[in-house]
């Protein structure tokens, strides 16, 4: 399929999406795919000139990888075709994410340099922390629904979004990765919290436990954002949900762990 540019020359569907009239189209009518892999919270830096088209390039590519992914399926995308239809060469693209599967579940270090910083805080328990956390990416999410002009729009696309990753085993073997990244941190931090090894399985089973809470805010997403409910309705039922199970572990630890 081809369209024609005004000079008349055919345009292959990748050359479409880098003109400047249908990027305008995509951004009026596509989600911010950002704020659903993980909902940035830190503060802006003040970069260069060279970082910031650094980090704009960055974004194109996801953005318009996750479209791709969402319209068509992973699998029937190839990298080429995206590196095609950003302007950039396959290595360009593998210079900015490693796998194809991180070009859609894009995952900033912002939880776990959170915790690495607070985690070894001894004034707040590790739940305070991790719930501290998933408060800040949750309120993200919910800014960013809340500031949507028409939901029943936007809404449909979350949910491919999020059935494209259920039912993508490539997809869900990386979120358990990017998952497994955390509870590493957290193993290290408990440990030492408690004068105990990594190795041991008390810090093991905790930090598990606590990235169980990732868990629950993901699925918790999944259920509420279903249309039914508005942005502030969402909030609350996913906190609820988190909060159930962080009782839960409130009541199954003690000791030294100070879970």
């Amino acid at each position: 399929m081809a369209t024609r540019n005004y000079s008349g020359k055919k345009l292959t569907v990748a050359e479409t999406i880098c003109r400047p009239d249908y990027r305008w189209r995509m951004e009026a009518r596509t989600v911010d795919w950002a704020a659903l892999r993980t909902p940035r919270t830190e503060p802006p830096t003040a970069d260069g000139l060279r970082e910031r088209k650094k980090r704009q390039l960055r974004q194109q590519l996801t953005d318009t990888a996750t479209e791709m992914f969402v319209e068509r399926g992973f699998d029937a995308v190839r990298v080429a075709e995206i590196a095609e239809a950003c302007g950039v060469s396959e290595k360009t693209v593998f210079n900015y994410f490693p796998t194809k599967e991180a070009l859609i579940l894009d995952h900033p270090d912002t939880a776990l340099v959170a915790l690495r910083t607070d985690l070894a805080d001894p004034t707040a328990t590790p739940i305070e922390v991790v719930l501290r956390i998933l408060a800040d990416e949750l309120g993200a999410m919910i800014a960013w629904l809340d500031a949507q002009e028409d939901l029943a729009l936007i809404i449909p696309k979350v949910q491919r979004f999020d059935e494209l990753v259920r039912t993508t085993p490539s997809l869900r073997a990386y979120q358990r990765d990017m998952l497994d990244q955390l509870v590493a941190v957290a193993v290290e931090i408990l440990a030492t919290r408690a004068g105990l090894s990594p190795g041991d399985p008390e810090p093991q089973i905790a930090a598990t436990a606590l990235v169980g809470l990732w868990q629950i805010q993901l699925a918790g997403l999944s259920k509420y954002v279903d249309g039914s409910r508005t942005p502030a309705e969402v909030q609350a039922a996913v906190t609820d949900d988190v909060r159930r199970a962080a009782r839960v572990l409130s009541g199954g630890f003690s000791g030294g762990l100070g879970v």
